[in-house]
């Protein structure tokens, strides 16, 4: 949607980046300040199980200001990028016409875009074909599951990493369950942006103070109790091809938990991934346009005290938000 098209709808807040650069803290100055409502576009923090491994806001957090779409999913659902859309389009129209600000805060780009730039409306595959790849998966690995979709929809298999089973499997149970590839229905006709006009904040701060954040954290978490967490997550007997069980942090401290490998070898393990994840977010970031207007802005830094950057970004932002709203716009 071009800033044209946005100008008579209601304004949004978009805050993205890569896991442990600040956008939490960023959000929740920018939501004390422009009386917003903070709406999670993380996968994984939409879950309940995982607080403190997920970096979820704490309970104080939330309560200083709204927060939506955190902790609201049990371990067992898949999560899909169109459910969460039409949830995060609920929330958004509920804070707009409750008179706050809706601020999107994430760091899994294909919700944000989904939100922002549409999404192809892809028919729903079916139990059988999600239980059908989620065996294959199971069974085979991601890689040869990838060799074996790229046999039968390689325009699909192309656009993967061979070692990324969510998305693999994903891919396996469209194909399975409608007979088309992903890609395909993906060419098609899509579900239009939200209507609002939208403010793009991306957090793109130097990588080596972006891994030093992510080693701090994962101390941090490690002293509140993300072990126990863990433990208690596996005592739920989930499929290990669950999203939340391939959370940043799961299958090393399951590691642990097991008796598999020493504390110190599953922080190391899971500090090295989740800063190999942040590379491939922020390159992500880079290549994809977060909302299709004039309003963005690139900070290239990590944001640790939120108040920092209040001086630098609020003027532009109060600016946006004084323009005119066309009420017929705010959303059901």
């Amino acid at each position: 949607m071009a800033a044209a098209e946005q100008a008579g709808n209601p304004p949004c807040v978009i805050i993205a980046g890569p896991t442990a650069s600040g956008k939490s803290a960023l959000a929740l100055g920018l939501a004390g300040a422009l009386g917003g409502t903070i709406i999670n576009a993380d996968a994984m923090q939409s879950y309940r199980d995982l607080r403190i491994l997920t970096a979820r806001p704490t309970a104080a957090e939330e309560q200083e200001v709204p927060h939506l779409l955190y902790g609201y999913r049990a371990a067992a659902d898949l999560g899909t990028v169109a459910s969460w859309r039409v949830d995060a389009l609920a929330a958004a129209a509920a804070a707009t016409r409750g008179g706050r600000v809706p601020i999107l805060c994430g760091g899994t780009g294909m919700y944000l875009t989904a939100f922002t730039a549409g999404l192809a409306e892809i028919p729903d595959p079916g139990p059988g074909a999600r239980a059908e790849a989620r065996s294959l998966l199971a069974d085979m690995g991601p890689a040869a599951l990838h060799a074996r979709l790229a046999a039968r929809d390689p325009d699909t298999a192309a656009r993967l990493r061979p070692s990324d089973g969510q998305r693999i499997a994903r891919a396996w149970e469209i194909l399975a369950g409608t007979g088309t590839g992903l890609t395909v229905w993906q060419a098609r006709p899509a579900l239009p942006p939200a209507p609002y006009r939208m403010f793009a904040i991306l957090l793109d701060p130097p990588r080596p103070a972006l891994r030093a954040a992510i080693e701090a954290r994962f101390e941090t978490m490690l002293a509140q109790g993300a072990v126990e967490e863990v433990r208690a997550l596996l005592g739920q007997g989930l499929d290990p091809a669950l999203p939340l069980m391939r959370a940043h942090g799961v299958p090393e401290l399951a590691g642990c938990v097991r008796g598999d490998i020493s504390l110190v070898e599953a922080a190391r393990r899971a500090i090295t991934e989740t800063a190999a994840y942040t590379k491939r977010q922020a390159t992500w970031f880079r290549h994809h346009n977060l909302a299709p207007s004039t309003y963005a802005r690139t900070i290239s830094a990590r944001i640790g005290e939120s108040e920092q950057y209040m001086e630098y970004i609020l003027p532009d932002l109060r600016n946006f938000l004084q323009r005119p709203v066309d009420a017929s716009q705010h959303g059901a």
